[in-house]
């Protein structure tokens, strides 16, 4: 549609009006100061909890949330809620900082991270989660606006569901916010904080981690999710681009190692005629199976709660001897098994020194006992029987630090590619950043544009040959002016790199639209009401 002369004057005027009054007066100094490049992690937690709790209330999970299914958050409530700074954290244990009996009291199966990441946000002050929890590390991550508050609601829930006291948990935990607890994720993804380094478990772990934080019943929003999906995506760089996963890079493989190290000296025979069981059939059994069958062992028996996964592990595993028996026979096995690995999900001993000498293996025949389950299988007691040699995951540590050492060289290579990904985060964290800028900046352009059509329409309106389809486009070319006019400084917003670029193109847009002063209008306004 053309526009008449008038028209087109018309809105030429608008224009004018409404960039007078937007006051484009860049100051002659802008000074800026640099801070560091803090993750101040943002969160839209796309499924907080709708009903508050008070002391009465009991907490009902039905389909994998507290009290119910919370309603998904949309995306613009989630990116509205990711804009407001929001800080990321993570509280946990690991087998770097955590004695085994702590862990075992706080592992979660990876069913219930959900359940327990909804309890976690449940009181309001924590706005997303999200669990991991492993044999060797149980970590939270969180995102909350106000610190103190979040942590303090952290440790209520480890106290909680530990049965320890805080005081104790304090000297086994660590606590990380903003660019270290982002940083601390990426080299657990890339298995640098791997008891193994580089092993390849973890980096599955995290996935799931991830893909249950953005299911239905999940508690992880924009920001966090985006974060988790980072990790992974740092973990597969680093496994793919460098040789750090190369070797013996599993829990499953270290106790193989101290198993074979410790044959001679503990059994007395070489670890090629020892007999080996196997209690349990999950994935640290079929690791376990994977790397005995390497070094030439060709029978094993695997013990189980049913023929199931035994049975898949026999196909898997064509070329080795696989006896499978259910637990009813597990004292047979272990009374003629030299080697007996333990990797089951029960949650009590299922070896400890009372059963040992319920069963007669109390005559001090040579047995060792690696158990690489958390919780543990194999009590601890179980080294007052005479000849029976017990190790838990924590004394895997030796075999690891040779590997460790190995892998030196690999750890810088893989480091470079991990502050990559997480350079990679801090944009775009840092981007949402610039959002309320930009909505106030076209609010304000918005708000002089209509006034100054108010102002031209009322005048236009009382000439007969202006008809309203040419009103309607005076104003569709006022908008369309208005928003190519603010393209170029939103743009350079959205460009700026790095944090402290980011932070100057604030300030300078800030400054030089005047957006602070539309910040105390709008508070004293408030106070005035």
């Amino acid at each position: 549609m053309k526009l008449s002369s008038t028209a087109l004057l018309a809105s030429l005027a608008i224009v004018g009006g409404a960039v007078t009054s937007l006051a484009f007066t860049s100051p002659s100094t802008i000074t800026t100061s640099r801070t560091s490049a803090k993750y101040s992690a943002v969160d839209s937690s796309a499924l907080r909890m709708s009903a508050t709790m008070d002391e009465a209330s009991s907490v009902v999970t039905v389909n994998g949330a507290i009290g119910g299914m919370r309603r998904k958050k949309t995306k613009e409530e989630r990116l509205e809620l990711a804009s407001k700074g929001l800080q990321v954290h993570v509280i946990g244990l690991s087998i770097h900082h955590a004695q085994v009996e702590v862990r075992e009291k706080l592992a979660i199966p990876e069913a219930e991270w959900n359940d327990q990441s909804n309890l976690i946000c449940s009181t309001g002050q924590v706005e997303e989660a999200a669990i991991l929890s492993t044999c060797n590390r149980f970590e939270i991550y969180f995102a909350a606006s106000d610190a103190h508050e979040a942590n303090a609601r952290v440790m209520e829930y480890l106290a909680e569901r530990s049965g320890l006291p805080v005081s104790v948990l304090r000297k086994n935990i660590f606590m990380l916010q903003g660019d270290d607890a982002v940083w601390h994720l990426m080299r657990v993804a890339g298995g640098l904080d791997s008891l193994v380094v580089g092993e390849g478990q973890i980096l599955s772990q995290v996935r799931q981690c991830h893909l249950h934080s953005i299911e239905e019943d999940g508690s992880g929003g924009k920001v966090l999710s985006r974060l988790l999906n980072n990790a992974v995506a740092a973990g597969k760089r680093v496994r793919s681009e460098t040789n750090i996963s190369k070797g013996s890079v599993s829990i499953s493989s270290a106790a193989v190692e101290l198993s074979e190290a410790r044959c001679m000296d503990d059994l007395n025979l070489p670890f090629s005629e020892a007999r080996l069981a196997v209690v349990g059939a999950g994935t640290m059994t079929r690791l376990l199976v994977t790397h005995l069958a390497s070094r030439g062992l060709e029978r094993i028996t695997i013990v189980n709660r049913s023929l199931a996964r035994p049975q898949e592990l026999q196909e898997q595993f064509p070329d080795v001897d696989i006896e499978i028996c259910l637990v009813d026979k597990l004292w047979d096995v272990i009374k003629r098994s030299d080697i007996v690995y333990t990797a089951t999900s029960s949650t009590d001993y299922v070896v400890d020194e009372k059963s040992l000498k319920e069963n007669g293996l109390d005559s001090g025949r040579p047995l060792m006992l690696v158990d690489i389950a958390v919780p543990r299988n194999v009590g601890p007691d179980s080294n007052k029987i005479p000849g029976v040699t017990p190790y838990n995951v924590d004394d895997l540590k030796a075999v690891v630090a040779k590997n460790t050492a190995m892998r030196q060289r690999e750890m810088i290579e893989a480091e470079n590619l991990l502050r990559e990904e997480a350079r990679s985060f801090i944009g775009w964290r840092e981007s949402l950043s610039a959002i309320p800028t930009i909505n106030q900046l076209q609010e304000r352009a918005n708000m002089f544009r209509q006034e100054e059509l108010k102002k031209c329409t009322r005048k236009l309106s009382q000439n007969d040959n202006f008809t309203d389809r040419e009103l309607e486009a005076v104003e569709r070319l006022s908008r369309g002016i208005v928003n190519k006019m603010l393209h170029g400084p939103m743009a350079h917003l959205r460009r700026a790199e790095s944090v402290e670029g980011k932070q100057a193109a604030l300030k300078e847009l800030s400054s030089m639209f005047r957006l602070e002063e539309d910040e105390g209008r709008g508070s004293r306004g408030r106070r005035r009401r």
